[in-house]
């Protein structure tokens, strides 16, 4: 499985809810990854999005403990074993997990590529993901060129658990 995720340079991921920076280029990064694939998410990941509404053409799985929760397109599921059963139709490496917080850190252990976007800039954060530069079991496999946009500098860095 994979995971996908911006962090600032303090391993952040978020402020209130929200992305610390929507840059265009992550963003199409990250749409060319998913698409047609199967994405793991918490609720708030979800509600985050435009409308509260799903990704379009992708599974879209979303954890949640509220056992009343719908949403028009997504599969709502109650726990990390309920969203594993729901993918169990995809290849291991066409599942994304895209957050939030809480969900990253309950598996990532079940991952084995990590897709980071590095900003180069220290954001106000409430969500932060685990730094994986200081995680043994994980190691840097390749980094794109600095990339610009406007006057943040980023780079596209992908991670892979030591087998």
């Amino acid at each position: 499985m994979n995971l996908i995720v911006a962090v600032d340079n303090n391993w952040a991921i978020g402020y209130q809810n929200r992305l610390l920076v929507r840059i265009p280029a992550d963003q199409r990064f990250f749409r060319d990854e998913t698409i047609h694939k199967a994405v793991i998410m918490g609720r708030k990941t979800l509600e985050s999005f435009p409308g509260g509404q799903p990704l379009k053409e992708r599974l879209n799985v979303v954890i949640t403990s509220n056992p009343t929760y719908k949403v028009k397109d997504a599969l709502i599921v109650k726990n990390i074993e309920e969203a594993l059963e729901a993918v169990k139709g995809y290849a291991s490496e066409d599942i994304y997990i895209i957050g939030g917080a809480t969900i990253y850190k309950q598996m990532l252990d079940l991952c084995d590529v990590a897709h980071v976007t590095k900003i180069d800039y220290a954001y106000e954060a409430d969500t932060y993901f685990p730094n994986l530069d200081e995680r043994p079991d994980w190691i840097l496999t390749g980094e794109s060129d600095e990339q610009t946009y406007y006057d943040l500098t980023y780079t596209f860095c992908k991670y892979e658990k030591k087998k």
